[in-house]
């Protein structure tokens, strides 16, 4: 099923023009991610979770979709600090942790909250549709467009097929073990999931076929001109130059 708990919600975030918001998340994606000085890391930061607390989100979704990542980062503190070469920061044993990798990890570890939380809050406030239809007014391939918004889209029926498969093994008292029956009956589901999308995916064709598809999605969204666009665009882009001028004047 379909889930964008994010994208439904009265809040400014929410009423700003969809285009200013990807071309903001994009600026905003290029800067921090050159930003090396710990004050516009702690900046970005900043403005990751404000964006975030005044789009109205749940804040224990947010910090929930932020546990892989985090997990992710752990690793990274578990190998990157010891592995990295450089001067000494200090030991613990036969290990030598290095100031440097302390200091990488820590720069990807705050680039990386800030960056998953300002998408959060600027693109995850909008539908996929909304966002594909935005893209294409952005002058991008229509092509990508199509592939992510069709993608997108059938992930969760591809994820439905599975689970009707995996529940129809189970109710015939299939019980994975190591040996090669259970090999061969995961193959056999693998297979047949494919084969189950590929007819859905002619399926669908031919419904679109059948309503008129040209080749071309058509939006009826329109976004018309507010004082609350302006703000956006004249806030988002003091910060901005704040975060160029913290980090390279």
């Amino acid at each position: 099923m379909i889930r964008e708990p994010f994208a439904t919600g009265r809040s400014w975030m929410h009423a700003v023009d969809p285009r200013l918001r990807v071309t903001g998340a994009t600026v905003y994606a290029l800067i921090v991610a050159v930003s090396h000085d710990y004050v516009a890391l702690a900046v970005a930061l900043i403005l990751s979770l404000t964006m975030a607390m005044t789009a109205r989100l749940d804040m224990r979704e947010v910090f929930h979709r932020l546990t892989a990542p985090f997990l992710f980062l752990l690793l990274l503190w578990a190998v990157l600090p010891w592995s990295y070469e450089g001067t000494p920061f200090f030991k613990i044993g036969p290990v030598v942790f290095s100031k440097a990798g302390l200091h990488f990890c820590l720069q990807i570890s705050v680039k990386t909250m800030s960056l998953l939380i300002a998408f959060m809050a600027l693109l995850a406030t909008m539908t996929i549709d909304t966002l594909g239809h935005t893209l294409s007014r952005l002058r991008l391939p229509d092509k990508l467009v199509y592939l992510l918004l069709i993608t997108y889209r059938y992930v969760f029926v591809l994820e439905q097929e599975y689970r009707r498969l995996t529940r129809a093994m189970k109710i015939r008292s299939f019980h994975p073990k190591t040996n090669l029956h259970s090999y061969r009956t995961y193959a056999y589901l693998v297979g047949m999931l494919f084969v189950r999308a590929s007819v859905r995916a002619q399926r669908v064709y031919s419904a679109m076929i059948c309503r008129g598809f040209s080749g071309r999605f058509i939006s009826l969204r329109v976004y018309p001109h507010h004082p609350r666009n302006v703000c956006f665009t004249v806030a988002l882009s003091f910060l901005l130059i704040l975060l160029i001028a913290l980090e390279w004047v």
